[in-house]
């Protein structure tokens, strides 16, 4: 049976399970369908009678069913443009072969985007918001469910997120993939050799080490979200499995206690206490129901966090192909840089071993001209002592020109760059302060102790962190989001103070409005009790606070002056607080009420009291009395005694004195 019950749940799934709504049309065409939503959908006659055969088998209670082929025996009316309506078989997917038995179900039924609207044909008509079902004969509304909407397309969702599961999987493959490939370049990168580059391909081979620990990094952290996404998805899978399996449990529960609950009703009156278990059975597991969904809303949440992660680490992935391509462009041109340099190293040695050829030719010729030299120099050494004395002099001349021009070089330089220094950071002209005067007060060796101070605090500040902008910019949009995060729980803390201040002030009027009803009847049934010398009150200890005020309870019959209310007799208590119960009634009477010895404590006097004011409510009300006291018993309508035939069975037997003339009631009773 278990197989044959299997088989037949997959080929008569709920008409719930079939429908694929619109998320904003969801609750109103919910609402509209709420009554079959539960019904199974076969195609014939004879699945149907297979099937109840089989719940009666089982004892599994009663099913309703939609028969496909007579569903296509009916005609199913065109729906009409409505101005300002919206179709609503238009917001419905559904499978082709159960096209006919939606259009069946939502044939002239329109849906409208406000909660107020006039119906101008013979159509049915759904507020947007669930609220409002207008019929051509009959409107009904009222407030929604938390969980209302959530019935229609179940099994259609599961398998959208089944999808998306499979999709992140397939993302989750190819990202390994590329991380393989991003590995096996940076090990390529790793293996070439530049120790012979120039100064300026180490400085970018530096440069290039860093940006590939930071690539690393970034790897590192993609493998990890990696197994992250690995674990969710395998979590969301087992979670998905047991909500399918909870589900079929509880939509079966829920089978089974509806055809319990209509056998009860039929028996009601010989299985009332088995009644009330199922229907705090069916209370759990609509609670349960209920719980499961919130954990399967909460799960879709977490499905969409983990994409919007998945797409930033996409993007994340892309930016580090392109750095990995920049890198390798740069160290292409530098491989072409150092092709060059070779060439020209090649060039020079060339031109080098001409020049010693020439070096060659020109020391034979120097020879010669030495020994003509020295010939001559003999004749010109006493020329030369005296314009050694005069070159010396334009030498030290020209020595201290140089210097002078070195001197004034390095101070025009240095000016220059003061200049465009305190252009830039103080937005101040060089020749401005030429043109200033000279501030005596200040000393030479005072700013020059300055300078050298604020040049060791430079030099304290250490290296320059090359992520440090990185890291302001992350610090800055997590400061921007929790920033509007805190904004928007500031606006909800104000809009929540605002509604309990409205709540306040509602209840307030409300309940100054019942208790001056409940003050006024307390002091009328009291008097009607007691006479109408006798006062008595309802006080608000604290009146500017009444919802949190004390109620003070003044009952001061005639010739009494009592502190309290423990300072009365019995029966004035009891009387009291009698008329305190009536007093509460009145305000919203009840059809039936029930006293259980409530005349116990009370004399023949009050007991006749009791029972006048009994009388006189029963016109409107039912009263059900539990008493011992005769005076009472004489005067009810209906009285019922209760007796033991035998040991544990209790007997009932009714008396009806309306139906008795002429009949002393408490002679009777004696």
């Amino acid at each position: 049976l278990s197989k044959r019950q299997k088989e037949w749940s997959k080929n008569a799934p709920l008409l719930s399970d079939l429908l694929l709504c619109k998320e904003e049309f969801r609750v109103a065409v919910e609402n509209f369908l709420e009554p079959y939503l539960s019904y199974f959908v076969v195609q014939n006659l004879n699945e149907a009678t297979t099937a109840i055969e089989l719940l009666k088998q089982t004892q599994k209670g009663r099913a309703n069913f939609f028969i496909l082929d007579y569903i296509d025996l009916y005609p199913v009316t065109k729906n009409n443009n409505i101005a300002s309506l919206i179709i609503a078989r238009e917001v419905v997917e559904v499978e082709a072969q159960y096209k006919k038995l939606c259009d069946f179900l939502l044939q002239n039924v329109y849906i409208s985007e406000h909660d107020a609207f006039e119906n101008p044909s013979k159509a049915v008509i759904l507020s947007k918001s669930g609220n409002l079902i207008s019929r051509p004969e009959s409107s009904s509304g009222g407030s929604i469910g938390l969980f209302e909407g959530k019935k229609i397309g179940r099994k259609k969702n599961l398998e959208i997120i089944t999808q998306i599961i499979q999709q992140l999987q397939g993302s989750e493959a190819q990202l390994l993939e590329e991380i393989g490939k991003l590995q096996l370049q940076l090990s390529v990168l790793q293996g070439k050799d530049k120790q012979a580059f120039i100064q300026k391909e180490k400085n970018d081979l530096n440069r290039v080490l860093q940006e590939k620990i930071s690539i690393q990094t970034k790897l590192d952290n993609l493998n990890s979200f990696q197994k992250e996404v690995e674990e969710k998805n395998q979590s969301i899978k087992n979670f998905i499995e047991k909500l399918e399996q909870e589900h079929k449990i509880l939509d079966q529960l829920v089978a089974d206690l509806r055809a319990d609950l209509l056998v009860s009703q039929q028996n009601r009156s010989v299985a009332d206490n088995f009644f009330r278990q199922l229907a705090e059975d069916l209370t759990n597991a609509s609670g349960n129901f209920n719980t499961q969904n919130v954990s399967f809303i909460q799960q879709q949440n977490r499905v969409s966090a983990v994409r919007r992660e998945l797409s930033f680490r996409e993007k994340q992935l892309e930016e580090t192909k392109y750095n990995l391509e920049k890198e390798e462009n740069s160290l292409q041109n530098a491989n072409n840089e150092e092709k060059i340099i070779v060439a020209q190293l090649s060039q020079i040695s060339n031109n080098l071993k001409n020049y010693l050829l020439e070096r060659k030719e020109k020391e034979v010729f120097l020879n010669e001209a030495e020994q003509s030299y020295f010939q001559v120099r003999g004749k010109i050494n006493e020329t030369e002592n005296a314009v050694k004395k005069i070159n010396r002099q334009h030498a030290d001349n020209q020595i201290l020109i140089a210097n002078l021009k070195d001197k004034f070089n390095e101070i025009k330089v240095h000016l220059s760059a003061i200049g465009e220094r305190l252009k830039i950071e103080f937005n101040i002209h060089i020749n401005d302060l030429f043109n200033q005067e000279p501030n005596a007060k200040l000393v030479f060796e005072e700013l020059q102790e300055q300078v050298q101070k604020i040049k060791f605090r430079l030099d304290n500040y250490g290296e320059i962190n090359p992520l440090a902008v990185e890291a302001y910019r992350e610090m800055s949009e997590r400061h921007a989001t929790i920033s509007a995060q805190r904004d928007d729980i500031l606006g909800a803390k104000n809009s929540l103070l605002e509604t309990i201040k409205e709540i306040e002030i509602t209840a307030t009027q409300q309940f100054m409005i019942s208790f001056e009803q409940i003050r006024t009847n307390f002091i009328d049934v009291f008097r009607s009790l007691f006479t109408e010398d006798d006062t008595c009150d309802l006080v608000l200890e604290n009146p500017s606070d009444p919802l949190e005020s004390a109620i003070n309870i003044i009952a001061k019959p005639k010739g009494k002056r009592p502190q309290s209310i423990h300072q009365l007799s019995g029966g004035e208590k009891t009387l009291t607080a009698t008329a305190l119960l009536f007093a509460l009634y009145l305000l919203k009477p009840a059809p039936f009420c029930i006293f259980d010895e409530v005349d116990a404590p009370l004399d023949d006097a009050n007991i006749e009291k009791f029972n006048r004011i009994i009388k006189k409510f029963s016109t409107d009300s039912q009263f059900i009395i539990v008493t011992h006291n005769k005076q009472t018993m004489a005067a009810v309508d209906v009285i019922y005694g209760v007796y033991m035939p035998e040991q544990g069975v209790s007997g009932v037997s009714a008396v009806d004195f309306r139906t008795l003339e002429n009949t002393n009631i408490l002679g009777a009773l004696n």
